[in-house]
């Protein structure tokens, strides 16, 4: 419902009238250009005037160019200089001339000031602003010129006070004085916008806007509140009492009584976390509303939006209160998207007032006020303004593509048609640019769909999308197929070009591929796409690469992000990636898709001994040219946008069952962790969410939590899993024992990166003076030494966290080295270390993917063929291509340990964290944690061993290149697991509960037995599931080996698996009783090694 309400005039006006006349002085302001801005130190500590003030002026490049003044001596053209009398008559006659025409400017100016600007403008800016103000025109019309001014005043708490005064109030003025202001987040000198308050004069005449920068000091008490906001608290008593008539002496609906928010102690905490001009400037009647809004959006980064009628001072027009309440943003970029989309619609921004209020942990809630009207024929109806609430709740969120597109190219689009438009087309480019990166480069595509020969196909198209999701009238197939066909004979007709022909079909292929989505949640923070994986394949992609089992597509404010996953159950880190240069960034966008399904894939191998499958989130975020706070804000930001859509789209609550059309058909259960640049406190917020959203396990919905988790970096829970791989590979490759031998290894990553840091400390708690570390590298440089780095120094760095630059040169060796990056040599050489320097292994434990590839693998190799290493253990992901690690194989004879196999101790570890949020509230884990945390190691060093044996067994038994028999254990491992689930599915509660004993074994103990009771109340059945079907399958492959699963029909493998089971427990069985009969020793240990071996393989009769 819309109300009617008149603002306050009369009194307040003729009041500041007469104030304004007593308190009136003289002044000099000199105007030198067209814009004339004036900078003005003041001694008074907020925008009252309580205190008393001095104040100069004096010219600023803030604007415009200036002057310098010359002393009276100085020799000018016009004066007789041989005469000082005739220059003294001659200078105070100019002076007499210039004061009685600046007083006779004021004497005109003062009352038109005080008649034509609005009463608000009295009562809210202060008299010594208000000063300014007079003097500032008087002297722009005294001089003849256009109303444009700008003034910049110093406060000495630090804000700054622009004032822009412009001639007229044209529709879109102030949007241009926006865009004008010079702070933004892009800055090094970046101020927060605190306060703004837009006024027009009601001839207009003229428009006089103030923008405060700079935070107002907020330390006030529960007195200084009470004192200074007594108003409202009597306000709001009075309404608690209803002792209030309906509406006030203006007009003016009173807001509902509400006993709980209008309390007084409610309003006074409120109060304190407000500025004080904030209090004293407002209105009780909009204290309060701005209050409800407050509530609405505090602790979230949500947006609300709320719209009345109003008369302007008395006048029957169509005006409009409309007021806004944005958690947790830019106050500059709210201000300016709100005026740009009302610009958009029509409408034109007559008054505006913008503060902000902190809201704790979650920063400041920014109020916006704004005074419209309707012009150019818009009318201020309720779909008008329905549609206007929701975009502006979606304008906080837009991507700048989107705004671009549908506030400047065709705006008559709209929102939503937009957003689909440039989602689709982020789609598109990592798989189009495999034809044609030039031509499919993601500007030329939405340059190419948005032109205005195509833009009404590609309009169609999201008209299409709409029709298809909307839940209030669902498409049945057959439609979408009727109404897809008659599209693309359109675009067949119509479009001759290829490129765009191709681009409008995929987008209707997009549709079609396309499996839920968020696209009429009202809250949303970004657009969000469950797509069927099929659609992001191309016909240049390898025929063997696997499909995914789904992936997740969100389009948001300056990000993109894909999650990728290959099981129902998945878990898997989340990368955000932060490009430095626009070029980069294209390059990034490119191959983000398939960086996210590589990563992905890399996980799901090395996912195999636990529930989940393997999954990776990758968001690519532009921060290109910000500040270092900006950056930060916005990463920020994307983190809580990318969350929020992935869980739009697999929670299942009451408001995503009206709202979003499932064509997937079945619960989706995934969990995420930690990744380059994600910080604790985005953990805290995912799990406070994933709580608010209804998810079921919201505690296991993110790993690495900073109480209830496992820091992989303080246990180095992924180290520990690779020394494991590096000293059976030693052993088994090199003959060294390194518990007796010294022996050399190289690493990349630094000594305050996670696993590089905790290898050096494993490495000397394990060996000791054997390891000897020839060279390592990271972002900073390297350091070399042939005899080994300085044990103390390297882990002075690690127990400090500091990078390898600032390793202490007088500890190396005779040839030793330092190189830092701040030169083209120590660049060129901290590139090339981990090629260059020879060593027994070479860990990389840190770089970007790919760093060894097809391309440049060769340089690994020394001028006579041999490799610097015969050995490499990947601790870090992707850091060597798969034909790279072939190509070092067969040419070289590079041993290579996987990095699905070598790294695999850390997702262990993330996937007993999800256990343990699921079986342990915080408490129990907490208090348990030191033992909780020893077993998992445990588990660690036996699950790597296990695989690190079977590996190399194979490898001696079978040959071929160990990265690709760590596949094949992947392989035959996911294989099982797969064919178990499906198995188990089909048994009875019974004979499910009977196979329970594999998963308590494969928790730790501690975590077993506080819980395990309880495991069907705590954890989902289709988790216990997966459980029970990956520790049986792992059991099998890592005892009997990866043959023996090939080699089994896949209809036949759960059978076998089972029957597994039960001759595993017959063995055990025939073991006791050996053990209590009476044989030599030696014959009984020959005997249970040989049932141990192969006894439950010899009882199913499988070879």
């Amino acid at each position: 419902m819309i109300l009617r309400l008149s603002t306050l005039a009369g009194k307040s006006r003729q009041n500041a009238s007469k104030k304004l006349l007593q308190n009136q002085h003289q002044t000099t302001t000199t105007t030198t250009t067209t814009t004339t801005t004036t900078t003005t130190t003041r001694t008074f500590s907020s925008l009252d005037d309580r205190l008393h003030r001095s104040h100069s002026t004096s010219p600023n490049s803030f604007s415009s160019s200036s002057s310098s003044q010359s002393s009276s001596a100085d020799f000018r053209s016009w004066q007789a200089s041989h005469n000082i009398d005739i220059q003294r008559v001659t200078q105070t006659a100019m002076v007499h001339e210039l004061t009685q025409q600046q007083t006779r400017s004021i004497e005109k100016v003062v009352p038109w000031f005080l008649e034509t600007m609005p009463a608000p403008y009295f009562r809210q800016v202060p008299e010594s602003f208000r000063l300014d103000h007079i003097k500032a025109i008087s002297a722009i019309k005294d001089a003849n010129m256009d109303m444009h001014m700008n003034l910049k005043t110093h406060l000495p708490d630090g804000r700054q006070v622009l004032t822009f005064i412009r001639p007229g109030t044209m529709p879109g003025l102030l949007l241009q004085m926006i865009k004008e202001l010079p702070y933004d987040e892009r800055s090094d000198e970046y101020m927060p916008l605190s306060r703004v308050q837009i006024y027009s004069a009601e001839d207009d005449s003229m428009s006089l806007n103030l923008f405060v920068y700079g935070e107002e000091a907020k330390q006030l008490t529960e007195a200084d509140v009470t004192m200074t906001g007594s108003h409202i608290l009597e306000y709001a008593q009075q309404l608690q009492e209803e002792t209030l008539p309906p509406t006030d002496e203006y007009g003016r609906p009173n807001p509902t009584p509400n006993a709980n928010l209008f309390s007084r102690d409610r309003l006074i905490q409120h109060m304190e976390k407000c500025s004080e001009s904030y209090i004293i400037r407002s209105d009780p009647r909009r204290f309060l509303s701005q209050f409800e809004l407050f509530e609405r959006v505090s602790g979230s980064d949500n947006v609300s939006v709320s719209i009345e009628d109003s008369f302007l001072d008395g006048n029957n027009e169509e005006h409009y209160w409309i007021d806004i309440a944005l958690a947790n943003t830019l106050p500059h970029f709210a201000l300016e998207q709100t005026t740009q989309l009302l610009y958009l619609h029509s409408f034109d921004v007559l008054r505006a007032h913008l503060d902000n209020v902190t809201d704790g942990d979650n920063g400041t809630v920014t109020l916006l006020r704004m005074l419209v009207t309707p012009t150019n024929g818009a009318r201020g109806d309720e779909p008008t303004f329905n549609l206007l609430k929701q975009e502006l709740k979606r304008s906080k969120w837009l991507a700048p593509t989107t705004m671009e597109l549908v506030y400047e190219k065709q705006p008559w689009l709209g929102v939503r048609r937009g957003e689909i438009i440039t989602a689709m087309c982020t789609i598109m480019h990592p798989v189009m640019s495999k034809q044609n990166a030039i031509a499919f480069s993601k500007g030329n595509i939405l340059e190419t769909v948005t032109k205005d020969r195509y833009v009404n196909h590609a309009a169609a198209i999201a008209d299409l999308f709409l029709d298809r999701f909307d839940p209030k009238d669902l498409m049945s197939d057959e439609e979408l197929r009727v109404r897809s066909e008659a599209l693309m004979a359109v675009i067949d007709n119509e479009v001759e070009d290829t490129p765009a022909q191709e681009l409008l079909i995929k987008m209707i292929e997009i549709i079609k591929y396309t499996l839920k989505t968020n696209i009429y949640m009202n809250n949303r923070y970004a657009l969000g796409l469950r797509l069927d994986p099929k659609i992001m394949a191309t016909e240049v992609d390898s025929p063997s690469r696997e499909t995914p089992y789904g992936v997740i597509f969100s389009h948001g404010r300056r990000f993109d992000g894909y999650h990728v996953r290959f099981r129902d159950i998945a878990r898997g880190g989340m990368r955000l990636v932060t490009p430095a240069s626009s070029e980069q960034f294209s390059l990034e966008s490119a191959h983000q898709y398939d960086e996210c399904y590589g990563l992905a894939y890399a996980q799901q191998l090395k996912n195999k001994d636990i529930p989940e499958g393997g999954s990776k989130a990758v968001v690519l975020i532009d921060t290109v040219g910000m500040s270092s706070s900006g950056r930060d804000f916005v990463m920020r930001k994307a983190v809580k946008a990318f969350v929020d859509t992935i869980l739009d789209l697999v929670v299942d609550t009451e408001e995503t069952r009206e709202e979003i059309v499932d064509f997937v058909g079945k619960k989706e259960v995934l969990y995420l962790g930690p990744d380059e640049q994600v910080i604790p406190e985005d953990i805290d917020w995912v799990i406070k969410r994933a709580t608010q959203r209804g998810y079921d396990t919201p505690a296991a919905f993110m790993s690495s939590k900073p109480r209830a988790g496992i820091n992989h970096k303080e246990y180095g829970v992924t180290s520990e899993g690779v020394n494991v791989y590096l000293d059976v590979a030693l052993q088994h490759v090199l003959k060294i024992d390194p518990k007796k031998e010294s022996f050399t290894v190289k690493i990349t990553g630094g000594p305050d990166g996670d696993v590089a840091g905790n290898e050096l400390k494993i490495l000397f708690r394990e060996y000791g003076e054997n390891a000897k570390v020839v060279g390592i590298a990271d972002g900073t440089g390297c350091a070399e030494d042939p005899n080994g780095l300085n044990w103390e120094e390297m882990l002075r760095l690690v127990e400090n966290n500091l990078p390898i630059d600032h390793f202490n040169p007088s500890t190396l060796g005779e040839g030793g080295a330092v190189h830092k990056v701040d030169t083209e040599e120590g660049v060129k050489a901290r590139n090339s270390m981990h090629n260059r320097v020879q060593a027994d292994a070479f860990i990389p434990a840190g770089g970007r993917p790919n760093t060894i590839n097809v391309q440049n693998y060769n340089h690994f190799l020394n001028a006579d063929g041999t490799p610097s290493s015969p050995l490499i253990v990947e601790g870090a992901n992707l850091f060597v291509t798969d034909e790279a690690r072939q190509l070092l194989f067969e040419e070289a004879g590079v041993i290579i340990v996987k990095d699905s196999s070598a790294n695999k101790a850390g997702v262990i570890t993330s996937s007993y964290e999800i256990c343990a949020a699921m079986l342990l509230s915080e408490e129990e884990f907490f208090e348990n944690k030191a033992q909780i945390v020893s077993e998992v190691l445990d588990k660690l060093h036996e699950y790597a061993r296990m695989e690190a044996e079977l590996l190399f067994r194979e490898f001696e038994n079978y040959g071929g290149s160990l990265p690709q028999l760590s596949k094949v254990v992947s392989g035959a491992v996911n294989a099982a697991t797969d064919a178990l689930t499906i198995a188990l599915e089909t048994f009875s509660e019974e004979d499910r509960e009977k196979l329970l004993p594999l998963f308590r074994a494969h928790l730790p103990k501690t975590m077993a037995d506080l819980s395990f009771d309880q495991v069907h109340e705590r954890v989902p059945s289709q988790y216990i599931t997966n459980a029970v079907a990956s520790c049986l399958a792992s059991r099998l492959v890592y005892k009997e080996g990866t043959k023996f699963v090939e080699t089994l029909p896949q209809d036949k493998l759960a059978d076998v698996a089972l029957r597994y089971l039960e001759a595993e427990h017959e063995i055990a069985l025939l073991k006791d009783a050996l053990e209590g009969t009476e044989m030599p020793e030696k014959e009984k240990e020959t005997i249970l090694k040989l049932l141990d071996a192969g006894g439950a393989r010899t009882t199913l009769g499988v070879f």
